[in-house]
């Protein structure tokens, strides 16, 4: 009789046979990445051997086996699509136990192009602090064990969290994945320039916490047992032995739960009555009419749709990110806070591609220029309600970490001039260049637009740094040639006057474009 175990393994090739047979371009992206990653983690072996020898050896193979698991555990949370076996629920109607149900997925997650990709990642992390016979005989067991705790540690996670990743919210949760990447692009920078200037002997307080921690520990107990200390390697591999089997019996909680209870889908719902749909809370700091109702809609979609959302939460993290972290290292500039009027600018741009088919019911309700321009401005007045408030926020923070005061008002004027620049712009090319943005998946612009959204975003972007050049040189004049003590203060008013008359101006231009190319714009935001 075949064991369940095969039969797993057997379907999980089968699952990526399948897929690759699906498209030309799906066996070559799969090709490229392949190798892509192949290639990435014989480069981080080779590293991590040049590091032999090294005195802070251990220093950097510690954390980065603790990262890479790190990965794993996040990995589902943010991909809950990339790899079918994630979802145990679809095995729940099969008459399967629990432990061989675990032993057959476990076995299954050890085939891919990632856990290949942690393997050799892993052997380097071990072979660049291992000396001696007894730290090679450590070895032996570490690198499997480590291995296992990061798939295992996935597994867990994903378990405990497939009612959510399998929801709307749980693909929400997916698409803000770009902003862990940003986010993260950022803190590496950050970590990249400490280390640079402070060099390597930063991380070993956090290596030698991390040794006891699986399956960081793994590692540790190859470089104690290469230093002769070996009941500490012992201690420590004990240590990587309990955390899989811990995480298997969690695991394996989690997956006789998730095949015996009952989900949202097979319970009555408990609340049958009507909700009370009058206006409250937001509703009712908002201004009447359209405006009011346009502005409302706008701050649903920031909150409710997912792709909105995402590109909000990720701008106003780099906003912020930018300027503070130049700013803490002592390299930044008090201008850097226009990041943060300059990310959330960029939210104005392709504001009815934002509403993808959806804007056909908009379009219903605009029959004229003066509704057109009612619509743009309920929009910009949305942003302005996020972006104003966070754009004083930031400068003021930079500010302080900087210790300019004396430059405040200018740096905050010109961020309000911007703001207002690229709301004028991001109204204009709106109407003019509008793009479609598909609701599934990663992608931000529809097949064959793309052009339209280099054009849309970069053109309008630098038409708002040129609109801004009245109050640049403005700045550079007080700067340069005047007394920017005692006159830096002209520039708060100028700025903020000077951005408001630019989206009081876009929004008028805009408005009749918009009124004149509805049909073209409906056509070009339902593509996706």
């Amino acid at each position: 009789m075949t064991s369940l175990t095969s039969t797993v393994v057997r379907l999980k090739l089968s699952l990526l046979r399948n897929g690759l047979r699906q498209s030309a371009g799906r066996r070559a992206a799969f090709v490229a990445s392949a190798v892509v990653a192949l290639l990435f983690a014989l480069l981080q072996l080779l590293g991590f051997m040049a590091l032999r020898g090294h005195a802070h050896a251990e220093a950097v193979a510690v954390p980065g086996t603790a990262v890479l698991a790190l990965g794993w555990a996040v990995l589902p949370l943010f991909s809950p699509s990339g790899d079918e076996t994630l979802d145990p629920t679809r095995l729940v109607m099969l008459p399967l136990r629990p432990r061989p149900l675990v032993r057959a997925l476990l076995a299954a997650s050890l085939v891919g192009i990632g856990p290949l990709f942690t393997l050799l990642v892993l052997a380097g992390c071990v072979l660049s602090v291992a000396h001696g016979a007894a730290g090679y005989a450590f070895s032996v067991a570490a690198v499997p064990l480590a291995l296992l705790v990061c798939v295992a540690l996935a597994r867990a996670v994903a378990a405990a969290n497939v009612r959510l990743l399998t929801s709307r919210k749980g693909r929400d949760l997916a698409v803000l994945s770009g902003l862990v990447g940003a986010v993260g692009a950022q803190l590496v920078n950050f970590g990249v320039q400490r280390l640079g200037s402070a060099g390597l002997g930063q991380l070993q307080p956090a290596a030698d916490v991390l040794s006891w921690v699986p399956p960081a520990s793994a590692v540790g107990a190859v470089r104690s047992a290469s230093e002769g200390a070996y009941g500490v390697a012992l201690g420590q591999l004990a240590v990587s032995v309990a955390g899989p089997a811990l995480l298997i019996v969690v695991w394996a909680r989690s997956l006789t739960r998730l095949m015996t209870s009952p989900d949202g889908s097979t319970l009555q719902a408990a609340d049958t009555g009507v909700r009370d749909r009058s206006p409250a809370g937001l509703r009712r700091l908002l201004p009447g009419g359209r405006t009011g109702t346009v502005m409302e809609r706008s701050l649903r979609y920031v909150w409710r749709d997912p792709k909105t959302k995402a590109a909000w939460v990720t701008s106003l993290a780099i906003g912020l990110i930018v300027p503070v972290f130049n700013a803490m290292q002592g390299t930044g500039s008090i201008y850097f806070a226009c990041f943060a009027a300059g990310m959330l600018g960029i939210q104005m741009y392709n504001q009815f591609g934002q509403d993808t088919s959806a804007f056909w019911m908009v379009a219903q309700t605009i029959s004229s220029a003066r509704d057109a321009h009612t619509e743009l401005r309920g929009r910009a007045l949305a942003l302005l309600v996020i972006a104003l408030p966070y754009a004083v926020l930031v400068t003021v923070l930079t500010t302080s970490l900087l210790d300019a005061w004396a430059r405040l008002p200018e740096a905050l004027g010109l961020s309000l001039a911007l703001l207002g620049a690229m709301l004028a712009t991001g109204a204009w090319t709106s109407a003019r260049f509008p793009y479609s943005i598909p609701q599934e998946g990663h992608k931000n612009v529809a097949p064959g637009q793309a052009g339209l959204a280099w054009i849309s975003i970069f053109g309008g972007m630098v038409a708002a740094a040129l609109l801004c050049s009245p109050v640049i040189a403005a700045t550079i004049w007080l700067n340069v040639t005047a007394d920017a003590d005692a006159w830096g203060w002209v520039l708060l008013p100028a700025g903020a006057a000077y951005g408001a008359t630019l989206t009081l101006l876009g929004l008028h231009l805009a408005a009749p474009r918009t009124a004149a190319r509805l049909p073209e714009i409906l056509t070009a935001v339902s593509k996706g």
